[in-house]
């Protein structure tokens, strides 16, 4: 946002342009836009940046984030819109040193280069602090009037905000999943166990306690399942979005609670819709159920009812039914 600011104020004529991913939204770009009172374009590169995400070519960060590729990838998409549309250069909000993986001077060049946009990157927060821009050169941005900010701190933004009358803007964390640390592990996991996981297998993850557990081996069927039990309303209504053929769907039959998807890889469970009667603790150890140790289907099954009639807390203490259902 302030980016786009100080390049208004230069009289350039800017259009914002944001990515949208299994990893983040472009829900902020949006009410940013409409703050600042441009035009918005949308790409939504979920299954190009999944794929990259799984294999990145200049690695992570602290957790899941390949933020040199990504933002290589995002600059590359902004290099095709720029031709396509006549667009003069491309223009990004980075602050040198803010990010020590992907915003350091070296970082970003290399962005630049993987883009193939090389020097027509203006970076309009800390230009000064970098090298010359073909856009700078040719006057069609004056670098005199662009900025030096460096480092961590958010002052010197803070105080522009103020003075660009910005008061709706976001927190400084972000919102890409891939730098959280618990999701990241959910998806080492998923990437370790399914390596062809897709967009549905990342995004069912998102929505609930995820529980892994090992078949008793065969070589002709897949050896991993995945359970995720709800924990409101929403993840419940999310997962049964997200259900797909040979899943197995858990829940309550007679009482309110958590909506359980039971995903098993490359084969289908043999069971037919049917009921589990089943007693409920008033307490669950989890080390009882030994979820690290290889399991029959019919085990697999018990523990997950039992977790899902556990994680009902008005279930807890009764013999209840549950409802299995099978995705067809």
């Amino acid at each position: 946002m302030l980016a786009a600011r100080i390049l208004m104020e230069q009289g350039v004529e800017v259009t914002g342009l944001s990515f949208k991913s299994h990893f983040f939204s472009t829900q902020k770009a949006h009410t940013a836009a409409d703050n600042l009172g441009i035009k918005l374009i949308e790409i939504d590169f979920s299954e190009e940046h999944l794929a990259m995400v799984k294999n990145p070519a200049h690695g992570y960060g602290k957790n899941m984030n390949p933020c040199i590729d990504c933002h290589g990838m995002m600059l590359k998409k902004a290099k095709e819109v720029m031709g396509k549309e006549k667009y003069d250069f491309v223009a990004t909000g980075e602050v040198l040193g803010q990010r020590p993986m992907s915003q350091n001077k070296e970082s970003l060049k290399m962005v630049a280069k993987i883009s193939g946009l090389e020097n027509n990157v203006v970076r309009p927060l800390s230009a000064k602090l970098l090298d010359e821009t073909a856009p700078e050169k040719e006057g069609k941005v004056l670098r005199r009037r662009l900025l030096d900010i460096s480092g961590r701190t958010r002052e010197r933004q803070t105080e522009l905000a103020a003075k660009y009358g910005i008061k709706d803007y976001p927190t400084p964390a972000g919102g890409c999943l891939l730098t959280d640390p618990e999701f990241s592990q959910r998806l080492i996991k998923l990437f370790d166990y399914w390596p062809d996981a897709d967009g549905n297998d990342v995004e069912i993850l998102k929505n609930g306690r995820t529980f892994w557990f090992s078949l008793t081996p065969n070589p002709e069927r897949g050896d991993k399942i995945l359970a995720i039990i709800g924990r409101n309303k929403e993840n419940n209504e999310s997962l049964q979005k997200l259900a797909k053929k040979g899943d197995i769907m858990v829940e309550l039959k007679d009482e309110v609670g958590p909506l359980t998807v039971l995903r098993i890889s490359n084969f289908q469970f043999p069971i037919s819709n049917d009921l589990i009667k089943i007693d409920i603790p008033i307490e669950l150890k989890m080390s009882e159920l030994k979820l690290g140790e290889e399991k029959n289907e019919e085990e697999v099954l018990r523990i997950v009812a039992l977790l899902t009639g556990y994680y009902a807390t008005k279930a807890r203490g009764k013999k209840v039914n549950i409802k299995l259902t099978i995705i067809n």
